[in-house]
């Protein structure tokens, strides 16, 4: 491949969502994909092998945006366990809002790249791990409920937040971003807490 000039690669990247969103996965068309970027189909492939590598590269970036910001929340000593979980649900939340196209080409498109757990890559896992250190760590203070599985509510959370956040970028006059957000801190903040 060669050296990336301009923005073509977000370019792709920004199309790749529209056309995924639009379309869904294997419906996209790399040709409809360069459309609508405004290039040539034959440059698509001078940055991505397939549109399989598109999405992985759209997943990826998601991923290492919110580990990183993440990370940020997870090493805070000004807020406790349970304030630390209110801020990653907000910023999921607001990851989200300002892109509702991709929340639904993530949580639809995902199962197209990760059919079983051992493919999913370790920058998801580190999000995963940061949400679960810091139940523990409320676990630990005695801010949350130590008869709680922590493994449960690793996937219940996430798994809650990703079909909530599908349903808002589907229907977002069935369910606001700020009532969605609400509801999620409310319930979950709440049966944490001991």
């Amino acid at each position: 491949m060669r050296i990336k000039e301009g923005n073509k690669e977000q370019d792709i990247l920004d199309a790749g969502i529209k056309v995924f969103a639009a379309a869904g996965f294997h419906q996209a068309k790399i040709s409809k994909i360069a459309e609508t970027a405004g290039i040539a189909t034959g440059s698509v492939y001078l940055y991505f092998s397939n549109k399989t590598a598109i999405l992985q590269r759209i997943f990826e970036n998601l991923w290492k945006e919110l580990n990183s910001e993440s990370s940020d929340i997870l090493i805070r000593d000004d807020i406790n366990a349970l304030e630390k979980l209110e801020h990653l649900i907000d910023l999921v939340c607001d990851k989200f809002y300002n892109d509702p196209l991709l929340a639904i080409v993530i949580v639809n498109e995902q199962h197209n790249l990760f059919k079983d757990d051992e493919l999913i890559p370790p920058i998801y896992k580190q999000f995963l791990d940061k949400g679960e250190s810091i139940i523990i760590q409320g676990q630990k203070n005695g801010l949350i409920d130590n008869s709680l599985s922590v493994k449960v509510l690793r996937h219940l959370i996430i798994g809650s937040l990703k079909y909530l956040i599908d349903l808002w970028a589907k229907k977002p006059e069935e369910v606001t971003m700020n009532e969605l957000r609400r509801n999620v801190k409310k319930i979950f903040i709440t049966g944490l807490r001991k």
